[in-house]
């Protein structure tokens, strides 16, 4: 029997923390947020990109990485688990933002990094076109995203495209829901949040009972 450990993922303002939040509280799941403000190198790394991109990966991976040696403990005591991210994303970003010999190196280190680590056994897609991710970021207003470019939002969107197909494929046991932010408004619209609650669930009762 699998203890439920989900992952919602998708680009940078898609709204992945709310949508993990609501599933924690409605589920009383383990809740787990990815480390975002206390990065020193995003307000660099979104002024220059190619200067500060290899520190600001670098510290989001081994942030993450004792993240979720932390959180394998609470698996391992059978406690479900949902995260707003998945450790994957970071070769998202840095197969986006490393020069080829950096993004060698960085996943070598990754390869390391994860190879026992505790693997989500399913994963929440959410995806939206660049106005609405432009307009989510803006309005909570962090500052080390003020300058980001909307051309860099688009190629990580469509980044996350291409490897979401490629998990699925690489992956067939671990179901991946796609939900468009553009279609369903969770955050607003109570009707949008408990349908998408109810397809999470539909799924959660099936890998348990497996």
């Amino acid at each position: 029997m699998h203890v439920p450990f989900i992952a919602v993922e998708g680009p940078i303002g898609v709204g992945k923390t709310s949508l993990a939040s609501e599933i924690a509280e409605t589920h009383r799941f383990r809740l787990l947020k990815e480390i975002v403000d206390e990065n020193p190198f995003l307000n660099k790394f979104y002024e220059d990109i190619d200067e500060w991109s290899f520190q600001t990966e670098m510290f989001f991976l081994c942030n993450r990485y004792k993240q979720l040696s932390d959180i394998k403990k609470v698996l391992d005591d059978r406690q479900p688990v949902v995260a707003d991210y998945h450790i994957f994303k970071n070769l998202i970003f840095a197969g986006r933002t490393l020069k080829p010999g950096e993004y060698a190196k960085y996943e070598q280190i990754y390869s390391i990094l994860t190879q026992d680590m505790p693997m989500p056994n399913v994963i929440v897609y959410l995806h939206a076109g660049l106005d609405t991710l432009m307009k989510r970021i803006a309005m909570r207003g962090r500052d080390f995203e003020k300058n980001m470019d909307p051309e860099y939002m688009k190629q990580l969107s469509a980044d996350y495209e291409v490897f979401i197909d490629r998990f699925e494929a690489a992956h067939p046991e671990i179901p991946v829901l796609r939900f468009s932010g553009d279609k369903y408004d969770f955050v607003h619209n109570a009707e949008d949040r408990t349908y998408i609650l109810d397809q999470i669930d539909q799924v959660i009762g099936k890998e348990v009972t497996e």
